[in-house]
């Protein structure tokens, strides 16, 4: 089965073609590839690996750097368009309590924020999906990439998405709980829901959960009974992720306050960054194909 749809196996296969016959030297181009990848400080696995064949080591790089965002994005959204738009839990119980109070248009907006969310969960793992079903090792980074995209679609067209829908509900609230729930959802589904960053209710139960097996006492040992320990590998992780989560709120509240929409460049440009690695091997891979493919016509 091949690893590259055919449809962007074509398109990449007529531009490189052109410039390997126009006396640029293949195997110098892949090393080029290649020299980019060794020097990227990022780990090989990290957007590759799904589920429990990753490491402890690329959960916690993935939970620092995606929280990182999402904390960004979160708080600094809130400044930019005065709505949190990655706490789910808050948007439905607001929609209940509208709903019992007879406003149905703030009810509508809410339900608009959920939807919205759902949207970007579900994107996500379509992309993800096809990219599994064609083999391509690189499908959640080309899902980061997209998410990437949208981040710099709510930065520079921020001031014109403003405009008021039918519920007075901004588009950028809309476009902001999308890319949220992507976001969420790619995390999610490579760590095998190990890592979730968008949100911290569970995590921050989690961690007491754990502080309480670290502090218990096991007094006697008692015959058939096991010792109250905590998970000290979880703990670290959850609490890379609070840490992360907060410290990105920060950095995207000053950036919204004092930049305005400008700071989402810099965060689109770290999703890419993370994202480069598996999509530099996806190139290597395909620069290999297509040079087995033209060696016979080359060589006659």
């Amino acid at each position: 089965m091949r690893r590259i749809p055919k449809a962007i196996q074509l398109i990449v296969a007529r531009y490189l073609r052109r410039l390997l016959r126009n006396r640029l030297d293949g195997q110098q181009l892949q090393a080029a590839v290649d020299s980019a990848i060794a020097t990227l400080p990022i780990q090989e696995k990290l957007l590759v690996r799904e589920g429990a064949l990753r490491s402890d080591s690329l959960n916690r790089q993935l939970a620092w750097a995606m929280a990182f965002v999402a904390g960004a994005v979160n708080a600094g959204g809130f400044l930019a368009v005065g709505h949190y738009t990655s706490h789910m839990t808050g948007v439905v119980s607001s929609m209940a309590d509208e709903l019992a109070g007879g406003d149905l248009t703030t009810a509508l907006a809410a339900l608009a924020m959920m939807l919205s969310f759902l949207g970007g969960a579900f994107l996500c793992t379509t992309l993800i999906s096809f990219g599994q079903r064609h083999r391509m090792r690189s499908r959640y980074a080309l899902t980061l990439a997209v998410e990437a995209g949208l981040m710099l679609v709510f930065g520079f067209m921020g001031n014109r998405l403003q405009k008021e829908i039918e519920f007075t509900l901004p588009m950028t609230v809309m476009l902001l709980c999308f890319i949220m729930g992507l976001h969420n959802a790619v995390t999610s589904i490579i760590s095998g829901a190990a890592v979730r960053t968008t949100h911290l209710t569970g995590t921050v139960t989690d961690i007491g959960i754990e502080l309480s097996r670290l502090a218990y006492v096991n007094v006697h040992n008692r015959i058939g009974r096991k010792r109250i320990l905590a998970d000290r590998q979880k703990l670290t992780l959850l609490l890379l992720i609070l840490v992360a989560f907060l410290g990105g709120g920060v950095v995207g509240a000053l950036g919204f306050k004092h930049i305005g929409f400008k700071v989402t460049v810099p965060l689109a440009g770290f999703l890419c960054f993370l994202a480069a690695r598996p999509l530099l091997l996806e190139l290597r891979l395909l620069l290999h194909r297509l040079r087995k493919q033209w060696a016979p016509e080359d060589q006659a």
